[in-house]
């Protein structure tokens, strides 16, 4: 037994194999969590690998190699192989690689797999038992099938960037690229609905995803308000549209985030922080009041809490039972108590850095965390590993 399989044996999906013909972002992040489940994921590149192996600065550097901060954020726990599907010999290898595999996930324009004959059709075939997952910009039908897709596109076209952003500004992209991790979050679990699926019928399935389903599916409330009601949501910054306070608040130092769920929550607030006027306003006394008098209670509460620091309205806050928290840079999340007892960073060996930090896996099973096995991969690291593997 492998040190990898070793590892992984206590995971849920120990055993299973992943062929990830996934670059850039959402097919990598999908593989990636399936890794951190114990999946052996194994990343067919390309010569020259991954686009995102030359996206940067940042870069992290040592004597031995120079690897791109944004690829390292996504491969962890998988192993690389680099192929050449133009050649024989390479078509060859991620056929025999696709055979002892469970699960294929790609992300190329729709067609461009079958063209090469490893499409869904060619490859249920051969292989019934394989789980198919392609993940695209527009789905796999519809007049904007063969059109690449983009995060930012994704977040325009779906309505995303209409919504978010200042009260009276511009549309704004969200600072992360959330359609690419929400449909690479939903393609997991299309993949473990499969593979539970499987276990019944004995077949592979294929499962897809795209961008722009994805955002609007992500737009959630704000969806469905227009569809219960015709209003086409517009920016409101860090309010919430049905619930005030809910967001984000200036004091005298910096800024906090509050979340006054109900006319309780309302009652504890004012009395922690000593807004008494606020109180016994009977214009604030409701929910419903809050939100019609939004205006006017901002411009009072702001008067109100100036006098406090960030820390102080945080203690009285949390002493009242009012949730709350501070609103962060990044130096301060991974300075947090909380963040660091959670070990949310944790220290890898690399094969060219020596050693890199990577995020850890985002749950917990059987109460416990699940561990980084491996750092993200050098370009075709597991090359002779993996081709020697194919032919025992």
């Amino acid at each position: 037994m492998t040190e990898s399989v070793a590892a992984a044996s206590g995971l849920p999906l120990s055993g299973i194999r992943v062929a990830d013909f996934t670059r850039v972002l959402t097919g990598p992040f999908c593989t990636m969590l399936l890794g951190d489940l114990g999946a052996d994921v194994i990343k067919i590149e390309p010569p020259g690998g991954d686009d995102t192996r030359a996206w940067g600065p940042p870069f992290q550097e040592s004597p031995e190699g120079r690897e791109s901060s944004y690829f390292l954020s996504v491969n962890r726990n998988k192993r690389s192989v680099e192929l050449d599907l133009k050649t024989p010999e390479g078509m060859a290898a991620a056929r025999e690689l696709i055979a002892t595999s469970d699960v294929l996930v790609e992300n190329f324009r729709p067609g461009t797999l079958d063209r090469l004959g490893l499409g869904w059709d060619a490859l249920h075939a051969a292989h019934p038992r394989l789980v198919y997952a392609s993940i695209s910009g527009f789905g796999l039908s519809g007049p904007y099938r063969d059109r690449a897709g983009y995060d930012v596109i994704a977040q325009g076209m779906g309505g995303m960037m209409s919504y978010n952003g200042d009260v009276g500004g511009p549309p704004l992209r969200v600072g992360v690229a959330v359609a690419d991790v929400f449909a690479g979050s939903l393609i997991t679990q299309a993949i473990l609905a499969a593979l539970f699926q499987r276990e019944r019928s004995g077949q592979g399935e294929r499962v897809d995803v795209n961008l722009l389903e994805s955002v609007i599916a992500l737009g959630s409330s704000q969806v469905g308000r227009y569809l219960a009601t015709g209003e086409i949501p517009v920016p409101v910054g860090n309010d919430h549209r049905s619930i005030v306070p809910y967001g984000t608040v200036a004091c005298g130092d910096g800024f906090v985030n509050i979340a006054v769920g109900n006319d309780a929550l309302w009652r504890r607030f004012c009395v922690a922080l000593e807004l008494d006027e606020l109180g016994a306003d009977p214009r604030f006394a409701t929910n419903e009041g809050r939100v019609n008098n939004r205006a006017e209670l901002d411009t009072l509460m702001l008067a109100g809490l100036a006098r406090y620091t960030r820390q102080e309205i945080m203690a009285r806050l949390e002493r009242a039972g009012v949730p709350c928290g501070p609103v962060n840079n990044m130096a301060e999340v991974f300075d947090d108590p909380h963040v660091r007892a959670r070990g949310v960073a944790v220290r890898v060996e690399h094969a060219s850095l020596g050693h890199t930090t990577v995020t850890s896996p985002p749950w917990e099973i059987g109460g416990q965390p699940l561990p980084v096995r491996r750092a993200p991969p050098t370009l075709g690291q597991h090359t002779a590993e993996i081709l020697k593997e194919l032919k025992e």
